[in-house]
């Protein structure tokens, strides 16, 4: 029977193997997380090995307490979060720029309906936005995004509604 992984990350001799397969198990959902907030593939995939960077330096501090996909989420959240805040210039690509990069874009393959949902998303605040993925793409519980973002249920469900509002009227007024 095998030890659970979260004691084989805690183990020295194991270590290292439990990690290769939780960058194995993660990195397709985390890459998907991080993507819809840096936009580019190429900087998803820089933020996504800072993520594993960030858990590997810190996983003695890592004490199950949360889940493992909870707590990388947490890290790729902020690595995310850190890399906008660097580049200021793809948060704020206007409504052209912004369709003209999803369609240019190899790794978006999605029909019009989906690229115009994804230029309503970028136009969200940035919490709605990060709050509105979560809840939409990764169909996640309040209680798991309030765990990783650390903000109430209450608050996380307004922000939610008021995403879904925001992309509702931007529907109407771009038919």
């Amino acid at each position: 029977m095998t030890e659970p992984l979260y004691e084989r990350l805690m183990n020295p001799t194991t270590r290292r193997e439990a990690f290769t397969e939780v960058v194995q198990k993660y990195s397709p959902q985390l890459y998907r997380q991080i993507r819809r907030l840096v936009i580019w593939h190429e900087d998803a995939d820089d933020v996504l090995q800072e993520t594993f960077l960030k858990a590997w330096a810190g996983l003695d501090n890592y004490k199950g307490e949360a889940q493992i996909s909870s707590w990388l989420y947490r890290i790729a959240l902020n690595e995310s979060l850190a890399f906008l805040a660097k580049q200021k210039a793809a948060v704020s690509l206007d409504d052209s720029e912004a369709e003209r990069t999803l369609e240019s874009d190899p790794w978006f393959d999605g029909d019009e309906l989906q690229t115009k949902l994804q230029k309503a998303v970028s136009l969200l605040p940035e919490k709605q936005r990060i709050v509105f993925n979560m809840k939409y793409y990764d169909e996640m519980k309040y209680e798991e995004m309030s765990e990783i973002l650390q903000t109430s249920v209450g608050a996380l469900k307004a922000s939610y509604h008021f995403a879904v509002k925001k992309i509702e009227e931007f529907f109407e007024n771009n038919d």
